[in-house]
């Protein structure tokens, strides 16, 4: 049994899985009681604790993993009327595993650091059934010397790390991965919209594109969806996904780098979402662009 306690906030779609394998893999595990997280029953077959508070949690932790929608949250975990900084103990790391902007990152590595912390970022790419499976990409951002010593840990929940620099690269890493990503999936979900009012067929337009320039993940994720109508290949809100390209235009903005094709990809996603489809998953947008378009 590893004699490092881990306390977790956001035991949700990804974080479940990342609870588990640190169980599995041999450490004691308590996480915040809160109605967001996923059952946990096994979890507390595999000896986990449930705590009430979020200062009870950091007061009784040595590292606290955060696996949150955002920065907005991430920021009132830590800083908030209520936040875990106020109770961390001496020496406590905060590794922060959620989509965030790194600007805020920076700021509340700093404020961990002013508490007596050590603050690292280790963002998630893959899915929730990689996450239950042990085999996420984990981006991170820390100096080396964290880093090595939270390997460990991290290799519980992840198939592939990336150690990308110090504080807030991991989070800038995740955010132009995840523009990329999320950029070909909408490309692609108008693309095959387009392709049905066309009147080509879903399997003739995948099979172009799979043996042809228009192969990737993206395709791989979404062809279940046009083939059988099955979204569970890219199970990621179109509101996540919304509010990721968000924070890329943010970063973008704040590095001075262009972002004229993120502006059109996240006007794209607000006009899903204003039509009433936040919750439906990405791979589901090619028969969602078609409802806006029947209606004029």
């Amino acid at each position: 049994m590893q004699q490092m306690k881990i306390g977790m906030v956001g035991v949700g779609l990804m974080g479940h899985g990342i609870a588990k394998n640190v169980l599995i893999g041999g450490y004691h595990l308590s996480f915040l009681h809160h109605g967001g997280n996923q059952p946990d029953d096994d979890l507390l077959a595999l000896g986990a604790a449930r705590v009430e508070g979020l200062r009870q949690l950091a007061a009784e932790s040595d590292v606290i993993l955060l696996c949150l929608s955002g920065s907005p949250q991430v920021e009132e975990v830590l800083t908030g009327s209520a936040g875990m900084l106020a109770a961390i103990r001496p020496q406590t790391v905060i590794i922060d595993c959620s989509t965030a902007i790194p600007a805020s990152t920076l700021r509340l590595a700093a404020s961990t650091r002013e508490a007596g912390g050590q603050f690292m970022d280790a963002a998630m790419t893959r899915t929730p059934v990689e996450a239950e499976q042990g085999r996420l990409n984990l981006l991170v951002g820390a100096g080396d010397d964290l880093f090595a010593r939270m390997r460990p840990l991290l290799d519980c929940f992840a198939e592939n790390i990336f150690h990308a620099g110090d504080v807030g690269a991991g989070h800038t890493l995740k955010l132009l991965h995840n523009y990329v990503s999320v950029g070909f999936a909408t490309l692609l979900g108008e693309a095959a919209a387009c392709a049905r009012k066309s009147g080509i067929p879903d399997e003739v337009f995948v099979d172009v594109l799979a043996k042809g320039g228009g192969h990737g993940a993206a395709l791989d994720r979404i062809a279940p969806f046009l083939l059988r109508n099955d979204p569970s290949g890219m199970k990621f809100a179109i509101s996540n996904a919304a509010k990721d390209i968000a924070y890329y235009l943010r970063m973008s903005e704040d590095v001075g780098a262009p972002r004229d094709a993120a502006a059109g990809i996240d006007a794209t996603l607000r006009s899903l979402t204003d039509a009433g489809h936040a919750e439906a998953y990405l791979s589901q947008a090619a028969a969602l662009f078609a409802r806006p378009l029947a209606q004029d």
